[in-house]
């Protein structure tokens, strides 16, 4: 990292403009070498964590420093898709054309038919006790969680705020086909800690119970969750003084509201009075953790753990080793289909 790496300053004239030039340069190549050990892409608030924690910049700068990040991109100083976008607005049916011959994509997937019990998906939940699924609220919590829920074959989805219907009447609808197979259903919450955000985990149960009439256009029912495990395992308060998480000096909403002025029409609701009373006017955003990815890690480990055990990947891996040898019983070497294929791809590698 450059040692002038700072947030640029604002000015007027000729020579503060050169001298901000200057700054953003190397704000923006100090940030790209700090991105590149992070290894997954951050989205730009929570590269204000990031920053904090590193001592670079103070939580009164978080405003300043997603402009200074948002203009760099436009600028082109920093790759426009640098950090993670917080909701999913790309296009759909984009069509990109294969650029491998014929005979290239053939022998390509000849090889894959060969591997197919790496790749198969098997019902992993069979002789479980628990089905899980995870709903996070920010981006960067689905970012550093995705690879642990991999490990344990567990979907993971952003929810902002209160989630969109269609999002709950799909999650609802595997935790009912999950049910229906005479497993438990887990759903495991992160957020963040302030008024609303507790108070979103704790009306899940019931955002899903007005679902319980819905049907789906293929005959599907709604779900009952009165039997749903839901369980918040962050943003917690004991986590976030444990590990030293930044807290912000106020409580605006996301529609820019304060929830502790006393003119908001929930300020004097019981949820925000016993916020007040325990915790004062202030927040721990989820994403906070990014300045503690291990922790973040951990976090979420433990909690999936605590159902399935830690046990739990070895089981899977055993899963995935039991389809591998199924698969070798009819593609393994001396098996018709499987000697016809490597007899085709030593055609094609022969042609080539």
């Amino acid at each position: 990292m450059p040692p002038e790496f700072k947030l640029p300053r604002l000015g007027k004239g000729a020579g503060a403009r050169q001298l901000r030039l200057k700054e953003i340069v190397a704000f923006a190549i100090g940030l790209m070498e700090i991105g590149a050990s992070y290894g997954y892409k951050v989205s730009v608030r929570g590269w204000c964590y990031i920053l904090e924690g590193l001592r670079l910049i103070d939580k009164d700068q978080f405003a300043l420093c997603e402009s200074i990040i948002n203009e760099c991109r436009r600028e082109g100083l920093l790759p426009v898709d640098f950090v993670a976008e917080e909701e999913a607005r790309g296009f759909s049916g984009i069509e990109i054309p294969e650029d491998r011959r014929i005979d290239e994509y053939l022998l390509s997937n000849l090889n894959v038919y060969l591997n197919l019990g790496r790749i198969y998906t098997p019902d992993w939940w069979k002789g479980e006790e628990y089905y899980i699924q995870m709903v996070v609220e920010k981006v960067d919590l689905k970012t550093i969680f995705l690879s642990t829920c991999k490990d344990y074959k567990i979907p993971i989805a952003t929810s902002k705020g209160w989630s969109s219907l269609l999002q709950r009447a799909d999650y609802a609808r595997r935790f009912k086909e999950a049910e229906e197979n005479g497993l438990m259903g887990v759903l495991l919450y992160c957020g963040d800690h302030d008024p609303d955000g507790l108070r979103i985990s704790d009306t899940i149960r019931k955002n899903l119970s007005d679902l319980a009439n819905a049907k789906w256009e293929d005959g599907t029912e709604g779900y009952d969750p009165s039997n749903l495990i839901i369980d918040r395992f962050g943003l917690n308060y004991d986590f976030i003084t444990a590990n030293n998480l930044t807290w912000i000096d106020n409580l605006l909403t996301g529609a820019g509201k304060n929830l502790a002025d006393p003119e908001h029409h929930n300020h004097n609701m019981p949820y925000v009075q016993e916020y007040l009373a325990k915790i004062g006017v202030r927040k721990c955003e989820a994403n906070a953790i990014m300045s503690h990815p291990s922790e973040g890690e951990m976090l979420v480990r433990n909690a999936i753990e605590k159902y399935l055990g830690t046990d739990s990947r070895d089981r899977f891996k055993k899963k995935r080793l039991d389809i591998i040898a199924e698969f070798e019983q009819y593609i393994g070497e001396g098996t018709k289909a499987g000697d016809a294929v490597r007899m085709a791809i030593d055609e094609l590698k022969g042609g080539g």
